[in-house]
């Protein structure tokens, strides 16, 4: 199922998504949540002070997802995606695998190549970070997602190390003349997602 929320706070959907994990039952039905966020850095797991914002004028969160820091705003295109791996018998890098594909195989219908790096997960074109994801297990479920960079702000970025990167170079989809905005690439992205998820 795919749920279209639009623009929503970052701390109510993370507590929305550690609730509906939380409280999953065998046959509980999968979902796709699409949105974009006000601007709001969050920190994963592996992120470390160094990592954090040169500047406080962006609230910063602390998550459980993997992964070190990156930012969210209005103007990218986020899927959060709730998935019983156990139930469908998706390793946890199997799932990285398939959402970096959706992302590829969703900017090739717009005739732009994007691709992979060893050891960076992500999706990027010619060397700059298009889209990022981490993701959380608990009780062989995950959730957080994937965030696609559309039509945004890029300047938040220039105060981290994104994903612990230094001197990462990050893109977006506007820059290659895609003219779909945010509300139509997560959509897009998402029956990807949900297509490739039921491949499997």
């Amino acid at each position: 199922m795919v749920r279209n929320l639009g623009l929503a706070g970052y701390a109510p959907t993370y507590q929305a998504m550690r609730r509906f994990t939380d409280s999953r039952g065998t046959h509980t039905p999968d979902e796709l949540w699409v949105l974009e966020h006000p601007p709001v850095y969050t920190v994963g797991i592996a992120g470390r002070a160094e990592h954090l914002p040169r500047s406080g004028e962006v609230p910063v969160e602390r998550v459980d997802r993997g992964g070190q820091i990156t930012y969210h705003g209005p103007g990218q295109a986020i899927v959060y995606a709730l998935i019983d791996l156990a139930r469908r018998d998706l390793t946890v890098r199997a799932m990285v695998t398939l959402l970096e594909q959706a992302v590829i195989d969703t900017l090739r219908r717009h005739d732009l190549i994007a691709g992979r790096k060893d050891r960076a997960p992500g999706v990027y074109v010619d060397g700059a970070k298009i889209a990022a994801l981490g993701l959380r297990v608990r009780r062989g479920c995950c959730y957080h997602g994937v965030a696609l960079n559309v039509d945004m702000d890029l300047a938040p970025f220039s105060a981290i190390d994104p994903c612990g990167y230094p001197g990462l170079a990050v893109t977006q989809t506007r820059a290659f003349g895609m003219l779909a905005n945010a509300e139509e690439i997560g959509g897009e992205l998402a029956r990807r997602i949900a297509g490739l998820i039921e491949d499997t």
